[in-house]
C-alpha cells in the first residue's frame, strides 16, 4: 500500500533518498526544430549522481523553507515518489506556480503514484491562487506522455531561466 504525505524539513536529507531509484532508460525525445516539434532518437541513462542528490536535497530545503510544498509517495517505509511546487506566482495573468520536480522510483512506476503526486501539487498550487502549474519538464517521450495524460500543454508563456537551464525541456502549463 502506498501512503501519501507532506514532508518535513528535519527529513529532507539524502539518506532518505537511499531506496530510491532515479534511473530512467531515454531512448527518444521531443525536439523544438524550425518551430515545430518532432521525436528525435537521443539514447541515454538518466541518473542522478551523489552531487545531485545533494543538491536535490538542498532545493527541496529551500523550497519548504520559502513556503513551497513538497509531497511524497512511500511503499513500506520508503521514498518512492515526490513532488514539490515552489510558492510565488510568476507569468502575469497565467497566474502560474512553479512544479520544479516530480519523480517516481524506477521501481514502482506504472502505479498511479506520479498521477496521485500530481493531483496533489494541483490541489496545492488552486489553494495558493494559481490557476495553471507551470512545468519544464524532461523531454523524453515517456515523460511527455505522463504530463500530457495528466492535461498538460505547451506553456503561454516561457520562464525564461528554465529555458536557459535546461534548453531541452518542454515548458509546460496545466490548468487547475
Amino acid at each position: 500500500m502506498i501512503q501519501y504525505r507532506s514532508l518535513q524539513p528535519d527529513e529532507l536529507c539524502r539518506d532518505l533518498f537511499r531506496d530510491f531509484i532515479r534511473r530512467q532508460v531515454v531512448t527518444k525525445c521531443w525536439r523544438r526544430e524550425e518551430g515545430e516539434w518532432v521525436i528525435r532518437e537521443d539514447p541515454f541513462i538518466d541518473d542522478w549522481s551523489e552531487e545531485d542528490y545533494r543538491t536535490l536535497v538542498s532545493c527541496l530545503q529551500h523550497t519548504l523553507a520559502t513556503g513551497g510544498f513538497v509531497y511524497a509517495a512511500f511503499h513500506e517505509g520508503s521514498l518512492k515518489g515526490f513532488v514539490s511546487v515552489e510558492p510565488g506566482l510568476f507569468g502575469g495573468e497565467q497566474n502560474y506556480l512553479d512544479l520544479s520536480s516530480i519523480h517516481v522510483s524506477e521501481d514502482m512506476r506504472k502505479r498511479g503514484i506520479g498521477a496521485a503526486l500530481f493531483q496533489a501539487a494541483r490541489e496545492w498550487a488552486r489553494e495558493h491562487g494559481a490557476r495553471k502549474l507551470y512545468i519544464s519538464a524532461h523531454s523524453a517521450v515517456e515523460s511527455q506522455a505522463f504530463y500530457k495524460k495528466m492535461g498538460c500543454v505547451e506553456a503561454t508563456v516561457y520562464h525564461r531561466g528554465h529555458v536557459e537551464q535546461e534548453p531541452y525541456d518542454c515548458q509546460l502549463e496545466c490548468p487547475i
